[in-house]
């Protein structure tokens, strides 16, 4: 069985890329209040407590299917989050510092929170392999993700502030990285 404190850990290795995408959404402009990082440190949180019960319910039959495409998936949908990110950089001018905070589309939102948890679906896999109390692990990696993600958004708002469009660029890039080095990962192993 494995131990709350390894949970611990997995919880915070799987929400580093919610962390990297969480900064992006709070320097997208203006001054999100607290309930808004939280509502989107929530959402991340939510999706990466559901994918690895989602891989754990689909278990060993399906897990080399998840194996050869969830590279691929994650891939596509950071690339495609990240470079409407650039995009929007690219396309806006400089905000005014008192801007107000741009209301966070709930689409793009679940899509970027849905593609930082993909890989928890293959851990979900894993863990059904460990005999885990599945629901102890989600509420430990989704509790994890939400308060990590919600630092994440207030990180970036502190740095929205000071680097404007480019903490938005900063954001997209690592969403694009992050996407490339999984495809790389599962392409070289």
């Amino acid at each position: 069985m494995v131990g709350i404190i390894t949970l611990g850990g997995l919880g915070l290795s799987l929400s580093v890329d919610a962390f990297a995408a969480a900064v992006g959404k709070g320097s997208e402009g203006g001054s999100p209040r607290f309930r808004d990082a939280l509502r989107i440190g929530a959402i991340f949180g939510f999706f990466e407590a559901i994918t690895p019960a989602i891989g754990w319910a689909v278990g060993l039959a399906l897990s080399t299917w998840i194996a050869a495409v969830d590279h691929w998936v994650a891939f596509v949908l950071l690339g495609a989050v990240g470079g409407h990110m650039l995009w929007q950089a690219y396309r806006a001018g400089p905000a005014p510092e008192d801007a107000p905070a741009k209301k966070q589309g709930i689409g793009r939102l679940v899509v970027t929170a849905l593609a930082t948890s993909i890989d928890a679906t293959a851990v979900g896999v894993t863990l059904a392999f460990l005999h885990v109390n599945i629901l102890v692990a989600c509420l430990v990696i989704g509790g994890i993700t939400t308060v990590v993600a919600t630092a994440g958004v207030t990180v970036g708002k502190h740095a929205g502030a000071y680097l404007g469009r480019y903490a938005e660029v900063l954001g997209g890039l690592t969403l694009i990285t992050i996407g490339s080095v999984i495809l790389f990962e599962h392409l070289t192993a």
